[in-house]
C-alpha cells in the first residue's frame, strides 16, 4: 500500500526570495494598471487566482471584472517568472533535496505536489530549483482557487495513476503556512507543518497539525512524512 505525500512549493520546498511576488505585480500592473497594496500583502498559503482576486478587490476592481482577464495575467505573469528565475536565485529550503532522494528510493511513497501555484508556475520554479520531474501528480490553484478542496483533485490523479485509494492518514500534506493545515485537515489528511518560511512556529502550532517541524532537515523529519498512523 502508498502513501501519497503532497509537499507545497514556496516555503516548503524552495523560496524564490520574493521574484514571485514581483513578477505577479508586474503581470497586474500591465493587466489592470495597478497591483493594488501589493507591498503589504501575505502571500502565504493562498492560492494564485486567490492572490489576485485579493489584491484586486482592494483596488476597488469587482471580481466580476477580474476573472476574465485571469489567463491574460497568468500569461504575463509565467513570462516574467520563466525570464526572471534560474538555479541561481531559486534555493531549495533546509533538508528537501535529502528527503526527496530518500523518499524516491521507497518502495511504498508516491511523491505529489498540493500548492496555490498555477500549474505552470509551480513547474516553473520547480525547474529553476532542480527538481523537474519528481512529482507524479498534483493539485494547484489553477485546479481549485479554494486550497481546502485541493486534497480529494490530489488523490483522485493518484488513484488514475497508481491504481489505489489515499484515504485519511495514507495522504500527508507537508507545508509551511496555516492554510497548509486547514487544508490537510479539510481534506481528512495528516498534516506535516514546517516551520521553514515566514510562518512563525508558534502560528503553526496554535492550529495544533499532527506533526510540526522546525524544517525537512530535522532529524524527525522522514518519520514524520512515513509513518503517519493517525
Amino acid at each position: 500500500m502508498l502513501r501519497l505525500i503532497l509537499f507545497d512549493v514556496d516555503g516548503t520546498l524552495l523560496s524564490t526570495d520574493g521574484q514571485a511576488g514581483r513578477a505577479i505585480g508586474v503581470a497586474l500592473r500591465e493587466t489592470f494598471g495597478t497591483a493594488g497594496p501589493i507591498a503589504g500583502y501575505s502571500f502565504a498559503g493562498k492560492t494564485d487566482p486567490q492572490i489576485v482576486f485579493e489584491l484586486m478587490a482592494r483596488a476597488g476592481l469587482p471580481r466580476s471584472d477580474v476573472a476574465p482577464r485571469l489567463p491574460e495575467v497568468f500569461e504575463r505573469y509565467c513570462a516574467r517568472l520563466a525570464a526572471a528565475l534560474d538555479p541561481g536565485n531559486t534555493r531549495l529550503m533546509p533538508g528537501v533535496r535529502e528527503v526527496l532522494a530518500t523518499l524516491a528510493g521507497r518502495g511504498d511513497i508516491a511523491l505529489g505536489l498540493l500548492t496555490g501555484n498555477i500549474r505552470p508556475g509551480a513547474e516553473i520554479k520547480l525547474a529553476a530549483a532542480g527538481l523537474a520531474g519528481r512529482f507524479a501528480v498534483g493539485a494547484f490553484g489553477s485546479d481549485e482557487e479554494d486550497r481546502n478542496r485541493l486534497v480529494p483533485v490530489a488523490r483522485a490523479r493518484a488513484r488514475e495513476l497508481w491504481g489505489e485509494e489515499f484515504p485519511g492518514t495514507r495522504t500527508v500534506v507537508v507545508g509551511d503556512a496555516q492554510a497548509d493545515i486547514r487544508c490537510a485537515r479539510a481534506g481528512g489528511a495528516w498534516s506535516v507543518a514546517v516551520a521553514s518560511s515566514k510562518t512563525p512556529k508558534a502560528e503553526l502550532a496554535a492550529l495544533a497539525p499532527d506533526v510540526l517541524l522546525d524544517s525537512l532537515a530535522s532529524p524527525e523529519a522522514l518519520t514524520a512524512l512515513v509513518a503517519a498512523d493517525g
